[in-house]
Order: structure tokens, then C-alpha cells, then sequence
């Protein structure tokens, strides 16, 4: 109900459970955005008992004329299948491939890089929210003398959380990341190889997401540390997964790769306290090498991860150390 001419208030029942979700004028035609009237990330909150929660809404869609989206993605940018395969999960998707611009001119092999969400890397015409610009962004960093690699993009599917979750749920159901994994491990990364000038050995075989991508790719490292050597875990939702923890201090001493971790502070309450224990047991029992970055100003959004995607390819391409970054 109205409280004021602009303040509104809901009350609510809501069992606890992290939570995410957007404000609207009745309709996703009036949903919220940016205040450059852009799509705007979900509003999350962690709920633990009784609260009042306030939330601004800087502005709505209706205020910003509708432009139609552009194809963005350049043109060494492919779609291999728009139907690949997945027995494990008896679905078929969509995958991507960025291919470096000297690809077809010489006779090197180069790192994979799989990516979760592959609709949102690439193009802003495909992306929900937004792009990463992954293409753009490996781009430059080529010009200037940083490492090229092959990056393979998969669509997420309708089922997108229970597919990027290992463990099952009682409010979302099975967890079908095992599945997933499965078919990333035995049916697409073989094809690849077998298709593309690859470097095949764990050490440039690297896995990277945001959100519930995140988590499955940390949870593969975990889970296939001979396959995957190197991740990108950006925003993982491990408030979904509390097994991970556990996960983490049995696989920990068995770990040797390099890891790249991040999480905005504009996010849950929760979600830089769940990552640092993760990061936390990493660092004291594995041989890891990790990189860490939190960032008070991040969102839960691509823009934001497109901002720190080129750090993390740099990262897991150079020799670095075990780092945390903290900007202020």
C-alpha cells in the first residue's frame, strides 16, 4: 500500500531463503532499470528473520525510449551448433565459439576457455542483461602482447539453476550439475579438441561464470581437477550450495590450480563472507594459486563482470601470485 506520494510498503511472509528479485508498475513493460535505462540486475536479499528492507528505485523502463538491440558480436565469433547435443540432460543448446583473429593464419594451438551463459558473452542482441564484450575485450588484450585463447560459449537453458547446481534443493529440486559437468567433460570438450586447434592439458583448460555459473565452475576444478586447471568464479552463488564448503576441505589438499575469485559489494550480505571461506580453506590447504578481488561498488550484473573480466584473463594467462585485491 501507499504510504507516501513516491514510498511504498509490502509486507510480506517469506520463509527464510536467499531471495532475488525486481519491482515493476504492473508489468515487465514498467520493470525497473538503470539510471541510463539500462536492464538492471536482480535486487537480492538474504533473509534470516524479521526485517524491513528499503529499496530505491532510481527509474523505470517506460521513462527511456526502447531501442531495438544490435547484433554486436564480431565476426570471428561462430555459433558451432545451435543444437549441440547434451544426452546427460536430454536437451540440446547453443554454442559459441571465439576464434583469435590470426586463427586461420598459422599453425598454433591455443588454451580453451568454457564459459557458462554463452548467449551473454559476446552479443548484446542474445544477452538477457547485457554483454560481457568477451570478443572486444580478448581483442585488445592480444594487440598489446597478452596470450590468445579459444573461448566456447554455452547457452544456459530454461533450467538454468538446477542445471548449473550439483546438489539438490527442496525449493528448486534436483541438482543437475554432475550432468552437466559430464557432458562439458565427455562430449563437448572432446569435439572441441577434435575440432579446433587446441592445447588439450589441464593447464589451458579453463572454466569460468558468474552467478550459478560461477558455482558449477568451481565446482568443476573440484570436481575434475585433471581436466580443469584453471576457473573464473565470479559472483558464485554459494548461498545454494552450502556443501561446498565441506566439498572444498576434502578436495582442498588435492589442488594445484590457478583460481580466480570475485565478488561485489552491492551484492548479498552474505555472498563476500561465503566466497572467503571457500578462498579461505583453498588457501590454507591446497597448492592453489588465487587470485581474489572484491569490489564495494560491484553489482550482480554483466557490466560489472565485464569490467573485471580482463583481470582475470590476465591472471590466468600471466605468472603471478596468490593475491587479494581490495579496491576502495
Amino acid at each position: 500500500f501507499q504510504q507516501d506520494k513516491n514510498v511504498w510498503e509490502i509486507i510480506l511472509s517469506l520463509p527464510t531463503d536467499q531471495y532475488e528479485f525486481k519491482f515493476t508498475l504492473g508489468s515487465w513493460d514498467n520493470v525497473q532499470v538503470t539510471k541510463s535505462g539500462k536492464d538492471a540486475a536482480n535486487n537480492s536479499m538474504k533473509l534470516l528473520n524479521d526485517t524491513s528492507i528499503f529499496f530505491t528505485i532510481v527509474a523505470w523502463k517506460n521513462e527511456f525510449e526502447v531501442l531495438p538491440k544490435k547484433h554486436t558480436a564480431s565476426n570471428h565469433v561462430t555459433i558451432m551448433d545451435t543444437a549441440f547435443n547434451i544426452p546427460q540432460l536430454n536437451s540440446k543448446r547453443k554454442i559459441w565459439v571465439y576464434l583469435p583473429r590470426d586463427y586461420e593464419n598459422n599453425n598454433k594451438r591455443y588454451p580453451v576457455l568454457y564459459m557458462q551463459d554463452g548467449q551473454n558473452l559476446f552479443d548484446e542482441y542474445t544477452g538477457n542483461f547485457g554483454e560481457w564484450g568477451v570478443d572486444e575485450i580478448l581483442d585488445s588484450l592480444i594487440k598489446t602482447g597478452t596470450p590468445a585463447c579459444i573461448v566456447v560459449g554455452i547457452n544456459n537453458g530454461p533450467n538454468r539453476i538446477n542445471e548449473y547446481n550439483p546438489y539438490n534443493t527442496d525449493r528448486f529440486g534436483k541438482g543437475e550439475g554432475d550432468n552437466y559437468l559430464q557432458f562439458i567433460v565427455n562430449n563437448l570438450k572432446p569435439y572441441i579438441d577434435k575440432h579446433y586447434k587446441t592445447l588439450s592439458q589441464k593447464e589451458n583448460t579453463i572454466i569460468a561464470g558468474s552467478s550459478m555459473g560461477g558455482l558449477i565452475s568451481y565446482y568443476a576444478v573440484a570436481k575434475y581437477p585433471s581436466v580443469f586447471g584453471k576457473a573464473g568464479v565470479f559472483s558464485p552463488s554459494f548461498w545454494i550450495a552450502p556443501q561446498m564448503d565441506s566439498l572444498t576441505q576434502a578436495v582442498a589438499p588435492s589442488l594445484s590450480g590457478k583460481y580466480f575469485f570475485y565478488m561485489g559489494g552491492k551484492e548479498s550480505e552474505e555472498a563476500i563472507p561465503d566466497m572467503f571461506n571457500i578462498v579461505t580453506e583453498l588457501g590454507k590447504s591446497s597448492k592453489s594459486l588465487i587470485l581474489t578481488v572484491t569490489d564495494p561498488e560491484g553489482q550482480h550484473n554483466e557490466p560489472t563482470w565485464r569490467k573485471w573480466f580482463p583481470y582475470f584473463y590476465k591472471w590466468i594467462i600471466a605468472d603471478w601470485t596468490n593475491q587479494v585485491i581490495s579496491l576502495n
